[in-house]
């Protein structure tokens, strides 16, 4: 029987450091443009309690989201250990496409897999090459589309990349722009026979009613700001309720299908979004088979990372498999599920055996 394996990972943490005290001067304010009453330690402080983010990284501005995919990309390249000519498909997940720092404009023509694809030098046209658009959880979708190829049989080694550029698409008028950073993590995906390691489950939903704009792009919330440029903006509140209420079921739902009791399950990979949030999605997740989560069962790296979107997981994937945070490891036959939520409002889950 072939399986899906991830052979390799990588991923690319920029070196710009913005820990919360750079917000200090920052000037906050409401949606309507009036001045918050609390001062910018309160707020930085009650963020921090809320998120846990202590400091986040940006890209330097030489780089774009397509530079640091492809940075994340050669290294999962080197560690799977393959010839980068014989890959079937490259899947390059992010939101925003390259922006250019200073820039209000995105660039994604040509594709950002096309971008990496050139920059790794590939000559082989049926190299195919496409960005797909699904919000945070767009890696552990391209995961799940690579795994499909392969099963098909129209593939048989993938790259998925998730890569974004958040910090210049944030308005600094917005306290939720602290959650925001920039990086990138890709994995090698490819067909074995007769393989332990396999992706066993997925689950995959798209909410597009009232719930289709609780992310999206706006004005800033300074009035005499440009009008016509817009930022990514949320509802936190509504996004907080909408995670706890879907994506422990859709996390469930993959489980199940795959056979695996709770009891089996070594590592929750969570989208790094707000460690309050991601806490009670595993809460919720272990209660609905009437279990508590494990100690140490999900790591985190949003504390140092902040919110990379597409990045968060395979990023905290590779982290923990190259030994990079503390007490945290997976190893050889650990059942791993890996689960995101983001705008759309999509959400997905993978179960999976190293």
């Amino acid at each position: 029987m072939i399986s899906s394996v991830i052979t390799g990972t990588g991923s690319y943490i920029p070196s710009i450091k913005k820990e919360n005290s750079l917000f200090e001067n920052n000037r906050f304010l409401n949606t309507d443009g009036s001045a918050f009453q609390n001062t910018n330690t309160v707020i930085i402080e009650k963020f921090k309690a809320i998120t846990g983010i202590e400091e986040r990284r940006y890209a330097e501005t030489k780089y774009n989201a397509s530079d640091l995919g492809y940075f994340a990309a050669q290294k999962a390249i080197e560690d799977a250990g393959i010839n980068p000519e014989e890959l079937d498909y490259i899947i390059v997940s992010h939101n925003f496409g390259d922006v250019k720092d200073a820039a209000i404009q995105s660039d994604i023509l040509p594709s950002l897999a096309t971008r990496v694809k050139y920059r790794l030098g590939i000559s082989n046209p049926n190299c195919v090459a496409y960005d797909i658009l699904f919000g945070c959880p767009g890696w552990v979708e391209g995961v799940i589309q690579a795994q499909a190829f392969i099963k098909a049989k129209m593939a048989k080694k993938c790259l998925v990349i998730g890569t974004e550029t958040l910090s210049r698409v944030v308005d600094k008028h917005d306290r939720d722009s602290m959650i925001y950073s920039d990086g990138a993590g890709a994995c090698i995906i490819e067909a074995k026979e007769n393989s332990d390691s396999a992706i066993l489950s997925h689950a995959s939903q798209t909410f597009a009613k009232e719930e289709a704009y609780h992310l999206f792009f706006g004005n800033s919330y300074d009035k005499n700001e440009d009008p016509n440029v817009r930022y990514i903006k949320m509802h936190g509140r509504k996004i907080y309720e909408f995670a706890l209420t879907n994506v422990p079921q859709a996390m469930k739902t993959a489980l199940d299908k795959s056979g695996v009791s709770i009891d089996d399950v070594k590592k929750v990979f969570i989208h790094q979004a707000n460690e309050k949030m991601d806490e009670a999605i595993i809460k919720r997740f272990y209660r609905l088979y009437k279990k508590q989560a494990p100690e140490g069962v999900m790591p985190m790296s949003i504390h140092k990372l902040g919110n990379s979107s597409v990045a968060t997981v395979p990023t905290l994937l590779d982290l923990v498999l190259k030994g990079q945070i503390e007490n945290q490891e997976v190893q050889k036959g650990d059942v791993i599920i890996m689960a995101s939520v983001g705008a759309g409002m999509n959400i997905n889950a993978i179960v999976y055996r190293y």
